[in-house]
């Protein structure tokens, strides 16, 4: 019986992010760490206000945390260059908001080739990686219309297709089905599940919408600057 625990994929430890306004002093997050292995995917609710956004974006290495150390695959990202970080951020996270932010003057496909470009693959190699992930995502009719010509949950279906197509260790997803009406929501939930269990890529996935984080394999509440496991 193998009894291995799975590498993992992103870690934070003794994370604290604080706020000044004059005399006023907040800690958003405090004390707080985090665990989550290769292929596991977890979700974080909590109130509004009560800093899921500011997790991921410390987590990714866009905001520095006030103390603590986050690392992903291994490597200590609060020690690193803006550079460094942008190389780590291109090698191993992906990244859906809950609007899109595709580029508007690109197709679907360049869109999703875009990550690969700035890693400096060459352009045929790009396309053609992905071209097999817009087959991934069941949109391969779609990929030269602009993002003007998509649907919502097109976009958003792109939107997942481009974070994968690095093959990150972690995906970091901000309410991704929060502006879609439910049927759509649920279909880019399936479609993240799926690839989840194809790719083995961990999702962090904040949302409000508790249907969608009963369906992954941890809820965590973050509550009062810590997070809690629901149970």
């Amino acid at each position: 019986m193998n009894n291995v625990s799975p590498p993992i994929a992103i870690h934070c430890e003794n994370l604290t992010k604080s706020f000044h306004d004059g005399d006023i002093h907040v800690n958003v997050l405090e004390n707080l760490d985090l665990s989550v292995a290769e292929g596991e995917m977890v979700s974080v609710i909590g109130t509004s206000g009560a800093g899921k956004s500011t997790l991921l974006h410390l987590l990714g290495g866009l905001d520095k945390p006030t103390d603590g150390k986050v690392y992903i695959a291994g490597n200590d990202v609060t020690i690193l260059s803006e550079k460094a970080k942008g190389k780590l951020r291109n090698r191993y996270l992906g990244f859906v908001y809950q609007f899109h932010h595709l580029l508007p003057e690109f197709t679907a496909i360049e869109n999703i080739c875009m990550p690969l470009l700035i890693r400096g693959l060459k352009p045929k190699e790009a396309l053609e990686k992905a071209i097999a992930y817009i087959e991934k995502v069941g949109l391969i009719e779609r990929r030269k219309h602009r993002v003007g010509e998509l649907s919502g949950g097109e976009r958003q279906r792109i939107a997942v297709a481009r974070a994968l197509v690095t093959e990150p260790k972690c995906v970091l997803a901000d309410e991704p089905t929060g502006n879609l009406d439910n049927k759509t929501a649920g279909a880019v939930l399936d479609l993240m599940l799926r690839l989840n269990k194809e790719l083995k890529t961990s999702f962090i996935v904040v949302t409000h919408n508790e249907q969608l984080a009963s369906r992954l394999d941890r809820t965590l509440i973050l509550k009062e600057g810590s997070l809690h496991e629901q149970v």
